[in-house]
C-alpha cells in the first residue's frame, strides 16, 4: 500500500494568511472609500461655508447685542447696560504683547495649523469619552479661529453637533481670511467679561484706558479672563485675577513669547484697577425710566445714549435722608418732582444690593391722613371757604364711627384748623357732605391710578395708593391746580449724536380753579407751620401733609417749596405695625426736610399764592346787591352762579322762593317791581344770614341742593337757645372753642 504524503507546513499557513489578507484588504479599501467620501463631504461643506461667511467687513460691523449708556441730567454716566463696545482696533494697532499673550494661552500653535487644531481635537475627543455620562463639560483646545466662529455663529451648548459645525466654519474661515484678519476680528469680538466685547473694551472697563497703551501685565491679565471671563474678572476678584495673570505669565515664558527677565519684571499685583461702579439707589430710577424706551423709541440695535433728569447730587441726599431717618428694620421711599414733572430723585428701598424692589413705583400702601388733601379739595371747590367753622364732634355713618387720634374733640374749628391738626371726625362729615364720588374724583383727577374705595371710611386714607402717584397729586397742587406728568427721559440720541427722541414740555390741564389751589395750599402751610408737619420745616415756605395708618403701619410726608415736590414713605414690607416713631409727622417729615434743605438750597425762597379770588356765586356784597349787577338790569344769578329769572311781585302775596319771610316793598316808581335789597336777594338765592366766617357758606355747587343751603341759613335765625334774633341784625359770629385742639403727650397734634 502507498504511504499518504502530509502537506507542507508552507501549504498548511497560505490558506489562513491569504484569508486575512483579502478581510485586510478589504476593510483598507472601505477605510480608504469612506475617508475618502468623508474628505469630499468635508470639502463640500466647508466651501458652501465659505461661500456663505459675510465678508471681513461685514463682520467688524455686526455687534452682538445693543449698548444703551444713561446719563444723570449733569451729563454724567449714571450706568452702562448690555454689551460694552471699545473703539475698532486694526491689527497693527493692538499691541504685540497683547497678540503674543492671547496666542500663547489660547491657541499656540495658531500660525500652523488649518483652523483646527488635530492634536487638541483628539484630546477633547479622549476626555468627552472618559467623562461620558458624568454630566462634565467636554474639554479641550479649541483654536482661535474655532472659538471666533462660536462667537460669531453658533451657541454655547456643549453638543457633538456644534463641535462638528464650529469645525466646519473655522477651517472655511481660514479659507476666506488671513491669520491676521481672524486675530483682529477675535481680539476686538471675544468676550472678556463685566459686559466687555473687546480688548479695548476691556481695558477701559478694568484699566480706564485704550488698549492701545496695555502693559505686559495689563495684557496677561486681559489674556487670562477669556477661559473664564466671570470667575477671573479684575472687579469680582482681584486675588484669581491675578493668579491667572501669574500662570499666563509663565505659559508666554514657555512658549516663547516672553523672556524670564521679562517675566520677572511684570508684576501683575501692582496693576492699578479701574473701580466698580456702585450698585447705587439710581438704580431704582434707571429700572423705571428705562423701560419707556420701548414707547419712546424703535431703534433695537443701534448703541444709545439716554439723557434723563435725575441730579445726581440729590439722588444721594434722597438716599441718605431716607437711610438716616427709616427706623430700624422698615423700608422707606422717596420721589421728588420739579415743578414740570422732571423726576430729580427717586429711592425705592434703603438698599439697592439687598432689594431691587422699587417701592417708589410699584408698591401700593393707605396714604393714611395725607389723603384728605382730596377731601378738602373737594369741599373747597363745593363752597367751603378755609376759616369756614365746623364742629369736631362724635359722629357715625352708615354704622362707622371715626374718632381722632387724642380720642377727644375740640368742639367748632375753623377749616384751617381741622385741616392742620388732621381732625379725623371733620374730614368725615366733609367726606359725607361733598360725596365720596366727589374725593375719588378728585383723586383720579390729580393722578392717583389705584382703585379708590367709595366707602365713609375712604376719607381717612384707606385706599391704596403708589409713591409716585402722590408726589404728582400735590405737584399739581403746586402748580395752582394744573395737570404735572411725572417723566424721566429729556432725550434719546445714537452713539453718533443722531437725535431719536426729545421731551418737549406741555402745558398740563387744568384740574381746579386757581382759587380751589390757593385754598388748598393756604391749609397745607398751616399743617407745616403749626399743625402735625411741623418736623418738615426747613427756614423757608413748605406745604404739606403727614399721614399715617393706623398701628403705625405706614408714614407718609408729601410737600413741596420752592417748585420741587416730594413724597416721602416709610414702613415694613410685611405690614407689620411699627413705633410712634414711623408717625408722618416724625421720620417720613424729618426725612423730607433732610432732603429739601439740599433740594432747594440753590433756589430762590418763593412765596405761596394763598390769595383766594373766589367766584362770583361765593362773594358777599359790600352794598345790597352789587354783586349781581346794578338795581333794575333784571337779571340775577343763584348761589351756583346760574342765572335766574325774576317774575313781578304783587305787593301783599308772599314771593314764592321766599316762604317764610314778609312780601317784598315795592319800588315807588316802579311799582311792578320789588325793592331789590339784602333781605330779598338773601331769601331768592337761600343764602341769609351767611355771614364770611359762618358755616353756612359750605356746601356749594355740584354736591347739595338749595333746600339745604337755605336750611342752613335759617339755622343763623335763631340763637344757640333757638331764639330769634331781632329783626334786621346782623348775622351771629360763630362761636369759638374754648378748648385749643388736642394734643399729644410731647405737645405735637397728632393725627
Amino acid at each position: 500500500m502507498a504511504r499518504r504524503k502530509k502537506p507542507s507546513p508552507q501549504l498548511a499557513d497560505s490558506k489562513p494568511k491569504s484569508r486575512y489578507w483579502v478581510w485586510f484588504k478589504r476593510l483598507m479599501w472601505t477605510g480608504l472609500t469612506i475617508g475618502f467620501i468623508g474628505f469630499v463631504a468635508l470639502a463640500t461643506s466647508v466651501w458652501i461655508a465659505m461661500q456663505s461667511l459675510p465678508s471681513f467687513e461685514e463682520l467688524k460691523q455686526s455687534p452682538n447685542g445693543q449698548t444703551i449708556r444713561v446719563h444723570a441730567a449733569d451729563g454724567s454716566i449714571l450706568m452702562t447696560l448690555g454689551p460694552t463696545y471699545g473703539r475698532w482696533l486694526k491689527k497693527e494697532e493692538i499691541p504685540q504683547i497683547m497678540t503674543n499673550a492671547m496666542v500663547a494661552v489660547e491657541d499656540r500653535r495658531f500660525y500652523s495649523h488649518l483652523g483646527v487644531d488635530p492634536v487638541g481635537m483628539a484630546r477633547s475627543t479622549w476626555v468627552a469619552v472618559q467623562n461620558r455620562g458624568t454630566g462634565r463639560r467636554m474639554q479641550g483646545a479649541s483654536t482661535i479661529t474655532q472659538q471666533l466662529a462660536r462667537n460669531i455663529f453658533l451657541t454655547n451648548s456643549y453638543t457633538y453637533s456644534r463641535k462638528m459645525r464650529e469645525a466646519v466654519l473655522a477651517l472655511a474661515m481660514e479659507r476666506k481670511f488671513s491669520k491676521d484678519q481672524i486675530l483682529e476680528l477675535y481680539l476686538n469680538k471675544v468676550y472678556f467679561g463685566g459686559g466687555s466685547y473687546g480688548i479695548d473694551a476691556a481695558s477701559r472697563r478694568f484699566f480706564n484706558h485704550s488698549a492701545t497703551s496695555l502693559s505686559l501685565s495689563e495684557a496677561a491679565i486681559i489674556a487670562g479672563l477669556v477661559k473664564a471671563p466671570s470667575r477671573y474678572s479684575p472687579t469680582a476678584d482681584a486675588e484669581a485675577a491675578v493668579d491667572r495673570a501669574k500662570v499666563v505669565l509663565q505659559v508666554m515664558q514657555d512658549a516663547g513669547a516672553i523672556t524670564p527677565g521679562q517675566a520677572v519684571a511684570a508684576n501683575p499685583v501692582a496693576v492699578e484697577l479701574a473701580p466698580e461702579p456702585a450698585q447705587t439707589s439710581a438704580r431704582y430710577f434707571t429700572d423705571w425710566a428705562l423701560p419707556q424706551l420701548d414707547v419712546l423709541i424703535d431703534e433695537t440695535a443701534e448703541p444709545l445714549d439716554v439723557w434723563t433728569t435725575l441730579d445726581p447730587a440729590l439722588q444721594r441726599s434722597a438716599t441718605a435722608s431716607v437711610k438716616a431717618n427709616a427706623p430700624r428694620g422698615v423700608q422707606g421711599a422717596l420721589v421728588s418732582l420739579d415743578r414740570d414733572g422732571a423726576v430729580l430723585a427717586m429711592v425705592g428701598g434703603t438698599d439697592y444690593v439687598t432689594s431691587n424692589y422699587n417701592r417708589a413705583t410699584k408698591a401700593v400702601r393707605q396714604p393714611g391722613s395725607a389723603w384728605k388733601v382730596f377731601v378738602y379739595m373737594a369741599a373747597l371747590e363745593a363752597g367751603y371757604k378755609v376759616n369756614d367753622m365746623v364742629e369736631d364732634k362724635p359722629v357715625t355713618i352708615k354704622g362707622w364711627s371715626p374718632r381722632n387720634s387724642s380720642g377727644r374733640f375740640s368742639g367748632d374749628v375753623s377749616l384751617r384748623t381741622a385741616f392742620a391738626y388732621s381732625l379725623n371726625t371733620v374730614a368725615a362729615q366733609l367726606g359725607e357732605e361733598v360725596g365720596y364720588a366727589s374725593v375719588a374724583n378728585m383723586a383720579k383727577r390729580f393722578g392717583i391710578t389705584t382703585p379708590i374705595n367709595t366707602h365713609p371710611s375712604m376719607v381717612l386714607g384707606t385706599s391704596e395708593v403708589r409713591v409716585i402717584d402722590m408726589a404728582r397729586a400735590f405737584a399739581g397742587v403746586s402748580a395752582k391746580g394744573a395737570a404735572v406728568t411725572p417723566y424721566g427721559i429729556t432725550k434719546v440720541t445714537t452713539a453718533d449724536g443722531k437725535l431719536l427722541y426729545n421731551h418737549t414740555p406741555e402745558k398740563g390741564a387744568q384740574l381746579i380753579d386757581p382759587w380751589v389751589a390757593a385754598g388748598i395750599t393756604d391749609l397745607m402751610q398751616t399743617a407745616v407751620n403749626t399743625g402735625t408737619g411741623r418736623a418738615a420745616q426747613i427756614g423757608r415756605p413748605v406745604a404739606g401733609k403727614t399721614g399715617t395708618t393706623s398701628s403705625n403701619k405706614d408714614g407718609w410726608f408729601v410737600g413741596f417749596s420752592s417748585g420741587i415736590t416730594t413724597a416721602v414713605w416709610m414702613g415694613r414690607d410685611d405690614s407689620k405695625a411699627v413705633g410712634n416713631y414711623l408717625q408722618g409727622g416724625k421720620a417720613p417729615a424729618k426725612a423730607f426736610a433732610d432732603y429739601m434743605r439740599v433740594a432747594v438750597a440753590k433756589r430762590p425762597v418763593e412765596q405761596f399764592d394763598t390769595q383766594v379770588t373766589l367766584p362770583e356765586w361765593q362773594l358777599e356784597a359790600e352794598e345790597p346787591g352789587q354783586e349781581f349787577g346794578a338795581p333794575g338790569e333784571g337779571q340775577f344769578v343763584d348761589e351756583n352762579g346760574m342765572p335766574i329769572q325774576i317774575e313781578p311781585e304783587v305787593p301783599g302775596i308772599d314771593n314764592a322762593a321766599n316762604p317764610d319771610g314778609p312780601p317784598p316793598a315795592t319800588r315807588p316808581d316802579r311799582p311792578d317791581r320789588p325793592e331789590i335789597n339784602q333781605d330779598w336777594i338773601d331769601g331768592v338765592t337761600g343764602r341769609r344770614g351767611n355771614g364770611d366766617s359762618g358755616s353756612g357758606s359750605g356746601a356749594g355747587s355740584g354736591t347739595g341742593s338749595n333746600e339745604r343751603d337755605r336750611d342752613r341759613g335759617r339755622e343763623w335765625d335763631r340763637d344757640r337757645n333757638d331764639r330769634p334774633f331781632p329783626p334786621n341784625a346782623p348775622p351771629p359770629k360763630a362761636p369759638q372753642s374754648k378748648a385749643p385742639p388736642p394734643r399729644g403727650n410731647d405737645g405735637v397734634f397728632v393725627e
